[in-house]
């Protein structure tokens, strides 16, 4: 099994910015696609962002596009998510994920998962 712990996590004020970062138990944690998730309170878990075992391909949910970006280094066997120009709206408890193939985009593509890191952005 794959065991990830996401950290970061913070009380930032609205356009602020915050690095998340998720480290993996799992020495082959580059033969994994990984992504980002985020569940806000009352509302359901929400894709953020997803990237490929090498890093050289991403995918950027619309709602964060252009402010967020995922990135990966294997040798650290980490995954990150910079998140600039914070919004309230922003919210949430962030989990990190790990599936096996593709680009994943959706929750049930993922077999492993942290368990989250709070983001609270202020207005």
């Amino acid at each position: 099994q794959v065991q990830l712990v996401e950290s970061g996590g913070g009380l930032v004020q609205a356009g602020g910015s915050l690095r998340l970062s998720c480290a993996a138990s799992e020495r082959s944690f580059s033969g994994y696609a990984m992504g980002w998730f985020r569940q806000a309170p009352g509302k359901e878990r929400e894709f953020v962002a997803a990237i490929s075992w090498t890093g050289g391909s991403t995918y950027v949910a619309t709602s964060v596009k252009g402010r967020f970006t995922i990135s990966r280094d294997n040798t650290r066997s980490t995954l990150y998510l910079q998140m600039n120009s914070l919004k309230p709206e922003d919210t949430a408890v962030y989990y990190c994920a790990a599936g096996r193939t593709g680009l994943p985009r959706v929750g049930k593509e993922y077999d492993y998962w942290g368990q989250g890191t709070q983001v609270t952005v202020s207005s």
